[in-house]
This record gives structure tokens, C-alpha cells and sequence, in this order.
């Protein structure tokens, strides 16, 4: 006969002490911080069912529904699917497959959620493949992951720079292993990465580029060997661009502005898409930890991280607001920088009081930053939900003008009334909708309006000016005014008018159909001269 063991109080407290302790432990240390902070930083994505408040975002859902009903009998009346091989097709490709299966709306939100994890773990293979572990990459990056271009909506480009990430790390991997295996690694990136994004592709190659250049001279190589590594790094792309351009593709507008006054701002917004007043703290904050280690020779950079960060901060300043078309690009370029350059960087705190506080702010930047981003996408609730029930009152096929009732500045002012610009583009998918102002750029979306609707479109255009708006319908056409609102009252059925509460601003042509916090919907009347 067995006799069971019997544990006896005392014993069970003392196997019990040991455990909780362990617990305690695992609860203070950086790795479960770090594990609480990105589950509270994905929080926002998986708590609204559709992020409606950035800006881009709603734009680029129309297009995909668009694209998933392109060739079934429910096709768009307004707009058609045209493929060329061009970059930034990331989301095009893969949204719209999986969205015939679980619905647009939930594989756009799996798209960002899935970019969201790319761009942290990437900046944490990085940080891997350069020291052999793990140690602030992580944190920085969960600081970046509600950024200026991040909250906007650019999940081309968010999903793009994850995979570029994932990319330069492989690169950094197999960096002196043959050029066979480094050409076998090289190309696939670059080819995924080109149908990503194409800005994700550049500072893949510039980073990797400068490390080569960096290895060149701590080891003295021959410059035929440097250009020879610099070759095998180029090929792929290059073999890309000859058939893009064969093909007929190409590669966005030619638009290009700088905006050299405003780069010091962008320095201290960053951070948050939303709030000078959480992001510039923050990033002063980080500024004065950084420049108290380096004196105390606590942060030092590791192989060519020197070399990445004096290339960033040239290619920062020399680096126009917009390119081909693209807004924000120099922005873009302390985003890079803030998730590579911590790989690079070899920091050994003083003393444990150092470390806590310096998980503190991160802690603390990461948590205000979601805090802010949660904040303003609740504001929006409201918005989203009548707009969705005034698509309900467009008749199919409508046409529809986007107005703003205030100074028409695209950015706004104020970010947090940015994202109601776009909220009527997505009249197109639920209302069978033209709306001017959908993504449609040839050589950057493979969607573009038909041809009895061509006139009217514009792609990447802002809101038309209530003034302008009203000076065309009072006292006629003035020179220089944009094509597509020429003619406005003849050629729109709708007036969605977004920004600050006036006044019907005509209502002799203008009837109010709906409305919701931060914009009105209106019909358009036509008068019997026109």
C-alpha cells in the first residue's frame, strides 16, 4: 500500500516564496516591461474595428475594395484596375486577396497590425545581427510606432520599412560570406521591397551601402573589391528599374518641394503624429539621456553605426518635404534613423539606477504616445458613424466634391483634424461613389477613374476651399482655378464640407442631407440656367 506524501503548511509557503519571488522578478525586468508595452502599443489596432482617424488610411480601404470587386459583376462604375509593374504595391497585392475571404475591412486592419510587428521585431533583428543580442532596439521602437507617418496612415510605407528592416539585418547576417550567398540574399529583398514601397527600398540600400563603404575602410579593401560588393547590392534593383521602365511603368509624379524652415519642427514632432505637445518632450528628453551617456562613454556605436548615423543626419538635410509626388519624405528619414541606428549603438548604463530610468522614458514615452493615439481615434467614433450612415443616403453612382469650411491648409494646423479629409473617399466603396480626391496616381496605384470621369479626378489633391467653392457659384470661374471644381455645381451631386461649423455657406444650391461632428453632407442643387 502507497502512502500519499503529505505537505504540510509550512512547506507549501516555503515552495511558495520561491515562486512568487520568481514572478516578482520576471515582472520587473526589461523583458517583461518590454512584452507589456508592445502588447499596450498594438492595443489601439486591435480595439477599433477600423482605425478612421489617419488620414491616409481610409483613402487606401476604398481602393482596396475597389480592387477586390474588379472583374466580378459588383465592379466600381467610377473606377478600373490598370497593373503596371510599379513600386508600392505592398498593400494592393496582398489586402484585397485576403479580403475576399474575411472582408476588406478586417484584412486592411491584419495588414497594419501585421506592419506594426515588422517594423519592431526588424529593428530588433538589426540590433541582433549587429551585437548578438538584444538590448534597446525594441523600446525605441515601440517609441516610434505611433510616429508623424505611422498615425498618418502610410502602411505602404510602414509595412515596407518592417521588410527593410528584416532585410538589413539578413544583409549585416551574410555580409562576409561570399558574394554568391550574399547576392541570393540580396536579391529576394530587394525585389519584395520594391513592390513594397519604394522609399523602403532606398534605405535599405543606403543603409547597407554605407555599411559597405564603412567596411571598405576599417579593413582597407581594394576599391575594385568595394565595388565589386557594391555591384552585387545594386543588380537587383537596377535589373528592376530597366523592366519597370520597359514595361511602361514608372515611378510616381516629379513633384518635388523643400521645406528646409520646417525641418527643425519635424526634428521635435516625430514622435507623435498628432501632438507637438507629447512628442517634443519626449524627443528633448531622449536628446539629453544621449548626449549625458555619450560624455560618461556609456553609448558608443558599434562597426559603422558612426558612419549610419553622420549619413542620416546629411541625408535628413539634404532631403526634400516632397518627392515623386510623395509628402513627408524627409520625415521618413528620422523614422529610419530612430529604428536602425539603436542596433548600432553599444550602451552600458552606470548603474542600475540609470537603466530604471531610462526604461522609465521609454516606458513613458510609449505610453503617452498610445494614449494620445487612442485619444484621438475615439474622438472619431462619432465621425465615423455618421458618415457611415450618410453614405446610406447617397444615391449609387453619386458624385461627390470634398469641401473644408476653414483655411483649406493641407496639413491642417491642428494633425488631430487631418484624418477628416478623407473620411468621404470611403463614399466609394459603400456608396458607389466618384470621389476626386481617391488615390488614382499613375506609377503608384494600380486603380484609376474611368474615362467619362477623368476630368474630375485628382489624386492626392486636399479638400477644395469653401471661398473658392462659393466665388465659382456667386460670381463665376477666376483664372487659375483647379479643373476639377471649375464647374463644380454641374458636375457634383454632393458636398461633403469637413473642418469647423459655419453656417450653410450657400443655401441657395446647397440642401443639408447629414451631418456629424466634424463635417455636413449637402446636396447640391441645380438650378435651371445651368
Amino acid at each position: 500500500m502507497h502512502k500519499s506524501a503529505v505537505i504540510l503548511p509550512s512547506q507549501e509557503r516555503a515552495s511558495a516564496v520561491p515562486l512568487a519571488g520568481a514572478v516578482r522578478t520576471w515582472l520587473y525586468s526589461p523583458t517583461a516591461i518590454f512584452t507589456l508595452l508592445f502588447a499596450a502599443a498594438l492595443a489601439p489596432v486591435l480595439w477599433f474595428a477600423l482605425p478612421a482617424a489617419m488620414v491616409d488610411y481610409q483613402n487606401h480601404v476604398a481602393r482596396m475594395f475597389v480592387l477586390a470587386r474588379a472583374g466580378t459583376a459588383a465592379a466600381h462604375p467610377y473606377y478600373e484596375v490598370h497593373w503596371a509593374l510599379v513600386p508600392n504595391l505592398a498593400m494592393d497585392l496582398l489586402v484585397p486577396q485576403l479580403g475576399r475571404v474575411i472582408g476588406v475591412e478586417t484584412a486592411a486592419r491584419l495588414f497594419y497590425l501585421l506592419s506594426q510587428l515588422l517594423i519592431v521585431t526588424g529593428a530588433m533583428a538589426i540590433e541582433r545581427a549587429v551585437k548578438g543580442r538584444v538590448q534597446i532596439s525594441g523600446f525605441c521602437a515601440l517609441m516610434f510606432l505611433y510616429s508623424l507617418p505611422f498615425a498618418f496612415g502610410f502602411v505602404n510605407f510602414e509595412f515596407g520599412l518592417g521588410c527593410a528592416l528584416w532585410g538589413i539585418a539578413s544583409a549585416l547576417a551574410v555580409g562576409e560570406r561570399p558574394w554568391r550567398v550574399r547576392l541570393a540574399v540580396y536579391a529576394p529583398v530587394i525585389v519584395a521591397l520594391f513592390a513594397a514601397h519604394m522609399f523602403a527600398l532606398g534605405i535599405y540600400g543606403f543603409t547597407v551601402g554605407m555599411n559597405e563603404l564603412w567596411r571598405a575602410h576599417a579593413q582597407r579593401a581594394r576599391i575594385s573589391e568595394t565595388l565589386g560588393r557594391l555591384t552585387v547590392l545594386a543588380l537587383p534593383a537596377l535589373a528592376l528599374v530597366g523592366v519597370m521602365l520597359a514595361s511602361g511603368g514608372a515611378v510616381g509624379g516629379q513633384g518635388t518641394q523643400f521645406q528646409f524652415v520646417y525641418k527643425p519642427a519635424w526634428l521635435m514632432h516625430v514622435l507623435s503624429g498628432y501632438s507637438m505637445a507629447a512628442s517634443a518632450p519626449a524627443v528633448a528628453a531622449l536628446f539629453a539621456l544621449a548626449i549625458v551617456m555619450y560624455r560618461r562613454g556609456a553609448l558608443t556605436f558599434e562597426r559603422s553605426g558612426a558612419w549610419l548615423a553622420a549619413g542620416f543626419a546629411a541625408l535628413f538635410v539634404v532631403m526634400p518635404f516632397r518627392l515623386f509626388d510623395t509628402a513627408f519624405v524627409d520625415v521618413r528619414v528620422i523614422v529610419a534613423a530612430g529604428l536602425i541606428l539603436p542596433g548600432f549603438l553599444h550602451v552600458t548604463f552606470p548603474s542600475r539606477g540609470w537603466a530604471r530610468a531610462a526604461l522609465a522614458l521609454a516606458a513613458a514615452i510609449t505610453l503617452v504616445n498610445v494614449g494620445v493615439v487612442a485619444g484621438v481615434w475615439l474622438s472619431y467614433r462619432a465621425d465615423f458613424a455618421a458618415a457611415r450612415a450618410s453614405f446610406a443616403q447617397l444615391p449609387k453612382g453619386a458624385k461627390v466634391l470634398i469641401g473644408e469650411s476653414g483655411s483649406a491648409g493641407d496639413p491642417p494646423a491642428d494633425l488631430t483634424e487631418y484624418p477628416i479629409y478623407s473620411v468621404p473617399v470611403l463614399a466609394v466603396p459603400y456608396a458607389d461613389a466618384f470621389v476626386p480626391n481617391m488615390f488614382t496616381q499613375a506609377g503608384k496605384q494600380p486603380v484609376r477613374a474611368r474615362p467619362q470621369v477623368q476630368r474630375l479626378d485628382v489624386p492626392y489633391a486636399g479638400p477644395a476651399p469653401i471661398a473658392l467653392l462659393k466665388r465659382i457659384a456667386v460670381q463665376g470661374t477666376p483664372a487659375g482655378a483647379p479643373e476639377f471644381v471649375r464647374h463644380w455645381p454641374r458636375d457634383f451631386d454632393y458636398l461633403y464640407l469637413v473642418g469647423p461649423k459655419i453656417d450653410n455657406p450657400m443655401p441657395e444650391r446647397l440642401a443639408e442631407v447629414a451631418r456629424g461632428p466634424r463635417f455636413v453632407l449637402y446636396r447640391i442643387e441645380k438650378l435651371s440656367t445651368q
